[in-house]
């Protein structure tokens, strides 16, 4: 299967699944959601481990803003919202394989949600982790439930509220990230190798197991997408998206801009 927007490559039980989308640094598309949902069918009864990763400067920078801005342009909707994107986070959360997220540089926003979504984060002392959303009126209503349930609802809602980065070391401390180090690339393979020995209906049962006793992911979907798609449909929030796309200002700029006229 030849992909656009991902990379996958098969290796026995492993799946190695890579976001690929350089042009548009590594953001969400309806496409990317789909390709990453073909190859975790293929994952469902053969694969026993599947390694997400990005590039080595971004590993996922969250949605998409140029695409929204063209579509606000032209007045389009949104075209399948934020329900598909929310079931493979799920799927990556409680699928019969264990995620890894192999995060080297920058997640932002939605690349957030692939990384909380992940049984184990491993990341590159070069990662970064952030919440930009409120720079746009926006909120992270669908990355939440997956990032509450990683790191707890203070640090989550620290997060949200300050939308700048935090290090590898930081999200280390905060549970976010599991192990990280210079040689990011060797620690992916040590624990590869110790995931290896795992069965996969032990995994199966595991992770069942797992989704049936901790936060109910799938319960919180519902107000999460209609949350999610109240803040895109806002005219003023559409209007800083396609401000920042097209002219690279934040919202609060504007009185920045006025005021040097």
């Amino acid at each position: 299967m030849i992909y656009e927007t991902i990379r996958a490559q098969f290796q026995e039980s492993i799946c190695f699944l890579q976001i690929d989308r350089p042009e548009a640094n590594n953001t969400i598309s309806d496409q990317l959601v789909a390709e990453c949902n073909h190859v975790l069918d293929a994952c469902d009864e053969s694969v026993n481990i599947v390694v997400l990763s990005g590039s080595p400067e971004v590993f996922c920078f969250g949605a998409d803003f140029k695409a929204i801005a063209s579509a606000s342009r032209k007045g389009d909707e949104r075209n399948d919202g934020p329900g598909p994107m929310y079931d493979l986070w799920l799927r990556l959360a409680t699928g019969p394989y264990v995620t890894i997220a192999h995060v080297r540089g920058k997640a932002n926003a939605g690349g957030v949600g692939f990384v909380a979504a992940s049984d184990i984060v491993l990341a590159d002392v070069t990662a970064e982790f952030s919440l930009s959303e409120l720079l746009f009126g926006l909120y992270p209503a669908c990355v939440l439930p997956f990032l509450i349930r990683r790191i707890g609802f203070q640090r989550a809602h620290y997060l949200t509220l300050m939308t700048q980065p935090i290090s590898a070391k930081q999200a280390c401390e905060w549970g976010l990230v599991d192990a990280f180090e210079s040689h990011s690339d060797l620690l992916v393979r040590r624990h590869v190798q110790r995931l290896r020995r795992l069965s996969k209906t032990a995994t199966r049962r595991y992770k069942a197991y797992m989704s049936r006793i901790s936060m109910p992911l799938q319960d919180l979907k519902l107000p999460a997408v209609a949350a999610n798609r109240e803040m895109f449909s806002d005219p003023e929030n559409l209007r800083s998206i396609t401000r920042y796309v097209e002219q690279g200002l934040f919202p609060w700029e504007k009185s920045l801009v006025v005021a040097g006229e």
